[in-house]
């Protein structure tokens, strides 16, 4: 009880700094399911018919405490894989889909560094050499000791300079210094709903991952961006980033020993069918490593 009101208090702080409206009332009061599994928290909850920004939702929640902060981690695999199989070789406790990736050649178009070494750089427009694409122009900086998000400038190798071990791009940023980042208007990636996944960091040093189905009419019709930005502001992120969506939204917890499947939470959407079953293989992802 004391966990779950814990973000119920959290809600509150957050919605009370930026304005009441219906959508951020009925997300702050909604009955969410509560998991806490070695030191990290889950919320899952279900708005049904137009239960939030006028649609049906699904929303995925992992809440990980600033002491905790150290065993998020990336990792890649050369061969496109499913989220869930990449987090149980790795006896990951959560994990989520990463970064932008080529879905033919399998590899990541945005930069990419692990454990110092680097796994992919920012693919530029066919017709541009110099200048980042749109989703390339925010990044998660992480060590043991520190995560932080970066606006790097236009030069497609800025983040070659970033003293971190562990560096990924993506985008566009969401929140930056606890304020709303104007996105573009003239782009469905922008404006139409989809599965979402994105991750925030609060003033406290915690983490804040989320991900929304998205594609199922009806059931679960996704977010846009704007809509997206505002959960991330009323779960109190200062600062906020859009990763990889669309059939790539995956969220993953392990099983315990009463539970049977593949330990995908979510709907993706990749088949066209509301089960588990429709991952899509992916290049990268994030996950937390167990104590």
């Amino acid at each position: 009880m004391q966990r779950c009101l814990s973000l119920v208090f959290l809600f509150i702080l957050s919605v009370a700094a930026y304005g009441q409206n219906v959508d951020s009332l009925r997300f702050m009061n909604a009955d969410w399911r509560e998991r806490f599994d070695d030191g990290i928290f889950f919320y899952k909850h279900h708005f049904s018919n137009d239960g939030l920004f006028g649609a049906a939702q699904y929303i995925y929640i992992m809440s990980v405490p600033a002491d905790q902060v150290h065993r998020l981690r990336f990792a890649f695999d050369t061969v496109l894989t499913e989220t869930s199989v990449q987090a149980r070789r790795l006896h990951a406790v959560a994990a989520v889909n990463g970064s932008f990736f080529d879905m033919k050649k399998g590899n990541p178009v945005c930069y990419l560094r692990i454990d110092g070494c680097e796994r992919g750089e920012n693919v530029p427009l066919a017709t541009d050499s110099i200048n980042r694409k749109y989703y390339q122009y925010a990044t998660i900086c992480l060590d043991d000791s520190v995560l932080r998000l970066v606006v790097p400038d236009s030069s497609r190798f800025a983040e070659r300079l970033l003293p971190y071990s562990h560096v990924m791009t993506a985008g566009p940023m969401l929140l930056f210094d606890s304020r709303v980042v104007p996105q573009r208007d003239d782009r469905t990636f922008v404006t139409h709903r989809h599965n979402r996944t994105a991750l925030g960091l609060r003033n406290d040093g915690s983490v804040v991952i989320l991900v929304a189905d998205g594609r199922f009419n009806k059931r679960a019709e996704g977010l846009t961006l704007s809509e997206l930005t505002m959960l991330m502001r009323w779960l109190g992120c200062r600062d906020a980033i859009n990763l990889d969506g669309g059939g790539s939204s995956t969220f993953y917890m392990r099983l315990q020993q009463y539970e049977h499947g593949s330990g995908v939470r979510n709907y993706p959407s990749d088949n066209n069918r509301f089960d588990h079953d429709g991952e899509r293989p992916v290049s990268n992802i994030i996950f937390v490593m167990p104590n």
